[in-house]
């Protein structure tokens, strides 16, 4: 592993750019599927867009392709089509396996029409680029050249967009991000004080320049005359070849105070050129499914006189109108006295409503334009002589956000996209009660007694959590017709996703050999599959029945329901969003690779995206923990590995091969150390075992949901970059937990940040947490097992797994003791499973099913019992079902993997 660089920068940065021959197919023949012993030559593999290619994208798709072990040896790659052409496709590597060879890689393909058709990727001899695009990157400013559009980045100041131009035309400029800070909340403060920041350039990276696609990264803060810099920005620009759009993902890190600094308003705002005569202006925004807002700044219809068919049908199609001395001399000579409204504004303040409305100028009234429940988010301002189309993508989703056209009757229209709409209430980050007395842990465990809540006085913080949305930005040469416009607004509402197929996936082995494809061959088999779409349709539309919508909560679901109410615990402590509790996230991802069903895959992308970024502290004294179930994503004392572990970005990550999920697995390579200060059962357990001041290079940590999360976070950072002092810390961790007396049910041990090693303990009692498994752990020792010929870490970790569900007779025989009475066993399933197949033990498969069928602290095995509750007891008809999200997670985990484990096994 020591061939590749240890820098990650270097290694994204200076990538391959790879290309080869194909084998054409109709589908995924056998021919073209790798066994999973990574023996021979890789085969092609057909690769195709998520959904319905009809969104339309002026830019380019990035993906990822995993390989099987051994068998791509960093050749280059091509693309080819169902026709026999050949294309070239830029390619860098995303993982390896440990014996050097391509695990996964990136590509990126700019020819956004290739997808139309049958396509496929393999490795094999160079092809020549048909189109490439040129990024110069000097002391002050990179320039980037897509041979379409051409565009400045500055690396200092407040204008990060200086000029982007399309074939020589200026048609935007000053590109800057917007920051409205208000000093308290409307109606509890006097003189509510409102300052404009504008984003200030810290650095700038040129992360990729490669010859069909580039990106740059650029750092800093807000900054206002008079005022500390605040909020923390981070936005990546992508350029691909030939390409007129420019998409950005914008992240934000909270590092202000929540009881003095308010957010009023968020986004990206630039001027757009108008050189068009007013009637030949034209305004769009996208509305629900097909539906556009479509208006002139001048309009020329519904006039007094008739300026005539051709005029109007003109206007009204974008196009330029004749010259005004073939208008009628009744209604040129009085253009002068039609108003023209050169400010627009669509605003999202709920996910349930939107309003459009337009004025003539500042200083005079808004007139309302348009109404309307969910907008697709993207408007278009311009004429015949060029403009600009611009988006937020999730736009309703996650409201507040609002699109601002000002000043289109100037020479200069200025944008302002808002992530948080300035037409809502301020963003109001404070904990949302005041403790109540709970001074002490013995009165906050008390309290965790009734409500479920784990407080701590200073711990509820927003205080390092962040929040990445995405924007495209895409430059035209005319007022788009009302089919394209719809295209591009699609496109940016749900962006093309490239994918392998689950067959191809599955045969490669990726992400441990513990799942398997659909299989309805026998009648117990269907009904586990069913009762699978099942429990992903109920929370599918809870997420709709519920509204679990918005900028700081998209992506997450509840973790419990209140029957009585007939809603979810959402004021409940402890009992409110989920933050990952007991893997939710990997149970849409496990069941994404098996199904590869789109609207699986946009639920686990929203999730990812959420929980990596809000459920996390990203800086301050609590970094780069996440934070327990809450009423608030960030209110919760318990810091946890557990919640910002990598185990749950890695599958994103490497399917789309996102930059910024990239960052958030980096954050978490050197998070044990936080736990030293912030110990997770300094309330529950006796200090001396986890107490470590007397020794800064160590941290105790438990051999559950704590070295789940930081072996997730070392093996994945292996992979990315072959470091091998991660290397040498993931097997120190590794040879140290299979020395201890009781192997991983020793419990946990202190360990040397510097080398990754336990301390061997002298205690000899066997111990186990129900928690210990249940959130990745059992995943990710599979995919250790799976890299490492380790037979003694194996044993101890088979050890776990068969022992966990055991009889008490069989845990004292063989460790001493019992373990007492455990709980999810269940969810622990799929552990005696794992068991079974890497001991080949046919009575522990049995075993396996029995408690999968059993329903301990689960489901019994039935159709979920979901219905529909309508009347006075709710507030609109919705569905209700005996679930819980905790059950859920483990149930589909449990039916998934011991379906991929021991599915030969299951009797009827």
């Amino acid at each position: 592993m020591n061939k590749h660089s240890s820098s990650r920068r270097t290694f994204v940065k200076h990538s391959a750019l790879l290309s080869s021959s194909i084998y054409l197919a109709p589908g995924l023949s056998e021919a073209m599927i790798p066994n999973r012993d990574g023996m021979g030559k890789a085969k092609a593999v057909e690769i195709s867009a998520l959904e319905s290619v009809k969104n339309k994208t002026e830019s380019g798709v990035t993906f990822g392709i995993p390989w099987p072990k051994g068998q791509v040896k960093k050749e280059e790659f091509v693309l080819m089509t169902e026709g026999g052409s050949e294309q070239a496709v830029q390619t860098w590597p995303l993982a390896y396996w440990p014996d050097g060879s391509l695990k996964w890689t990136g590509h990126a393909i700019a020819d956004y029409g290739l997808l139309e058709g049958p396509l496929k990727l393999a490795p094999g001899k160079k092809v020549p680029f048909k189109k490439t695009m040129k990024t110069v990157e000097e002391e002050d400013k990179i320039i980037v050249d897509t041979g379409l559009i051409r565009c400045q980045i500055n690396k200092k100041g407040t204008y990060l967009l200086k000029e982007v131009s399309r074939n020589g035309r200026q048609s935007l400029k000053n590109g800057r991000l917007v920051l409205l800070h208000q000093n308290g909340v409307l109606g509890e403060k006097e003189n509510i004080k409102t300052s404009l920041f504008e984003g200030s350039i810290d650095q700038v990276d040129l992360e990729q320049a490669g010859p069909l696609r580039t990106v740059v990264k650029v750092q800093g803060k807000h900054a206002a005359d008079g005022h500390p810099n605040w909020l923390l920005f981070t936005i990546r620009f992508y350029f691909y070849a030939g390409g007129a759009s420019i998409k950005t993902m914008h992240t934000i890190v909270y590092d202000g105070e929540e009881a003095k600094d308010f957010i009023k308003g968020l986004g990206l705002r630039f001027d757009v050129p108008m050189e068009d005569k007013l009637h030949d202006r034209h305004i769009r925004f996208a509305g629900k499914e097909e539906g556009i807002f479509a208006e002139a700044v001048r309009g020329l219809t519904g006039l007094r006189r008739d300026p005539g068919p051709k005029v109007k049908e003109a206007q009204l199609a974008g196009e330029k109108t004749p010259p005004t001395s073939e208008f009628p001399e009744n209604v040129s000579s009085r253009l002068h006295y039609i108003p023209a409204f050169g400010d627009y504004t669509l605003s999202q303040t709920s996910p349930d409503a939107f309003a459009i409305r337009k004025r003539t100028a500042a200083g005079h009234s808004w007139l309302k334009a348009g109404f309307g429940d969910r907008a697709r988010g993207t408007a278009y301002v311009g004429g015949p002589a060029g403009g600009v189309a611009f988006g937020i993508r999730n736009f309703w989703q996650s409201y507040p956000a609002q699109l601002d056209i000002r000043n289109a009757h100037t020479e200069s229209a200025e944008v302002s996209m808002w992530l948080w709409a300035p037409d809502a209430p301020a963003m109001d980050l404070r904990f949302y009660h005041d403790g109540m007395g709970q001074d002490t842990y013995e009165k906050q465990l008390d309290a965790l007694n009734i409500t479920y809540e784990d407080y701590e006085p200073g711990f509820g913080t927003a205080k390092g959590v962040a929040r990445t949305s995405e924007m495209c930005i895409t430059v035209l040469a005319e007022t788009p017709d009302h089919q394209l416009f719809n295209a591009l607004s699609n496109g940016v509402e749900q962006p093309t996703q490239v994918m392998a197929a689950p067959e191809y996936l599955h045969q490669v082995g990726v992400f441990g050999k513990i799942w398997d494809l659909p299989d309805k061959t026998t009648a117990r088999k269907a009904q586990i599959e069913d009762y699978l779409q099942d429990h992903f349709d109920f929370y599918q539309q809870q997420v709709e029945d519920r509204r679990w919508y918005g900028f700081w909560d998209y992506g997450d679901v509840m973790h419990s329901y209140d029957f009585d109410r007939h809603t979810w615990r959402y004021d409940v402590g402890g009992f409110a969003w989920d933050n990952s509790e007991l893997s939710t996230d990997l149970w849409l991802w496990y069941y994404f690779l098996r199904t590869g069903k789109a609207e699986v895959f946009r639920m686990a992308e929203a999730m990812t995206r959420h929980t990596g970024e809000v459920d996390v502290h990203h800086l301050g004294r609590f970094a780069p923990l996440g934070s327990r179930h809450n009423v608030q994503h960030w209110g919760c004392s318990a810091k946890q590995l557990r919640i910002s572990t990598a185990a749950n970005r890695r599958f994103y990550y490497y399917l789309t091969a996102d930059e910024r999920v990239g960052d958030l697995m980096e954050e978490q390579v050197n998070a044990a150390a936080t736990l030293k200060a912030i110990p997770p059962t300094r309330k529950v357990s006796n200090k001396s075992v986890w107490e470590t001041e007397d020794d800064p290079h160590s941290v105790y940590l438990g051999f559950g949901t704590d070295y789940g999360a930081i072996s997730a976070a070392w093996l994945t950072e292996w992979e990315r970059t072959g470091d091998p002092k991660i290397k040498e810390k993931l097997v120190n961790s590794m040879k140290t937990i299979a020395a201890q007396p009781k192997g991983f049910f020793t419990g946990g041990s202190r360990m040397d940040l510097r080398t990754g090693k336990f301390e061997i303990q002298e205690h000899q009692r066997a111990g186990a947490s129900h928690l210990s498994a249940v959130f990745g752990l059992m995943e990710i020792c599979a995919e250790l097992i799976e890299n490492f010929d380790m037979p003694e870490f194996e044993a101890a970790w088979v050890q776990y797994c068969t022992l966990y569900n055991a009889s008490s007779e069989e845990q004292e025989k063989a460790l001493g003791n019992a373990l007492g009475k455990l709980n999810l066993g269940q969810g622990h399933s799929r552990l005696t499973a794992y068991a079974a197949k890497r001991t080949n033990d046919h009575a522990l498969a049995q075993r396996a099913w029995k408690e999968f069928f059993g329903g301990a602290a689960g489901y019994k095995f039935e159709k979920p019992n979901v219905y529909q509750v309508e009347g006075p007891e709710v507030l609109r008809p919705m569905e209700e079902g005996r679930l819980s999200t905790n059950a859920t997670a483990q149930w589909g985990l449990a039916a998934i993997e011991c379906l991929g484990l021991v599915g030969e096994e299951l009797k009827e």
